[in-house]
């Protein structure tokens, strides 16, 4: 089984995105027997994150897809319940571009999961790190990474938000998924406890849809 996981470069001054350094520690890691793990990292951008991921599943066709971004104002890992049809970029990408609210496509206002987050948060918290599902995905790229996943793919798949973890200092940025929260100042995880979430969350989804014999 092929599971692709992807994760967000930096993001406006900062020099670290937590979903991406996750990403990067992953590489590393020794998974099970019949279990591939493959990654990208896809740009901030309105322009380039949804078709980096599309692109992303065409090259290695998974079996799969476990799409991680960070959110600045949860203290939790938070997998995403459904993924919402609204685009809005209320403060620059990337690129220096702004994105008025607006539908991302033709669909209904809420696609859901394909992997039962209540599954994932059970994973999250064996490995001793505090997790709950979120019913709501924002309104940036994030959000319009999981709807691509959701709106233009048939495969299993979800969004994990984690907390905008910095190995030194704090996140300027990283509250797009919550703009009226505060940066939350109870977050207390490492990248260390972020990338065993995703590991586990990984298994859980392997194991998930492994055929039952």
């Amino acid at each position: 089984m092929k599971i692709l996981v992807t994760g967000f470069e930096p993001f406006g001054q900062d020099t670290e995105n937590a979903s991406g350094a996750v990403v990067e520690r992953l590489r590393g890691f020794e998974w099970d027997p019949g279990l591939e793990v493959v990654t990208s990292i896809l740009p901030v951008t309105w322009s380039g994150s949804a078709p980096a991921f599309l692109r992303a599943i065409e090259t290695h066709h998974p079996d799969a897809v476990l799409a991680v971004g960070e959110a600045g104002g949860r203290a939790l890992v938070t997998p995403e319940r459904r993924a919402r049809n609204i685009g809005h970029g209320r403060i620059p990408d990337n690129d220096g571009a702004p994105r008025p609210a607006a539908p991302l496509d033709e669909g209904p206002e809420f696609l859901e999961s394909r992997i039962d987050p209540a599954s994932l948060v059970a994973a999250i918290r064996s490995v001793s790190v505090p997790a709950e599902v979120s019913d709501d995905a924002g309104a940036f790229l994030c959000n319009a990474v999981y709807r691509a996943l959701l709106h233009e793919t048939n495969l299993p798949g979800t969004f994990i938000h984690v907390p905008a973890v910095r190995s030194q200092g704090s996140a300027t940025v990283g509250r797009e998924t919550d703009p009226d929260a505060a940066s939350s100042s109870s977050t207390i995880l490492t990248i260390d406890q972020l990338t065993d979430a995703v590991a586990a969350s990984v298994k859980a989804v392997a194991e998930l849809l492994r055929p039952a014999v």
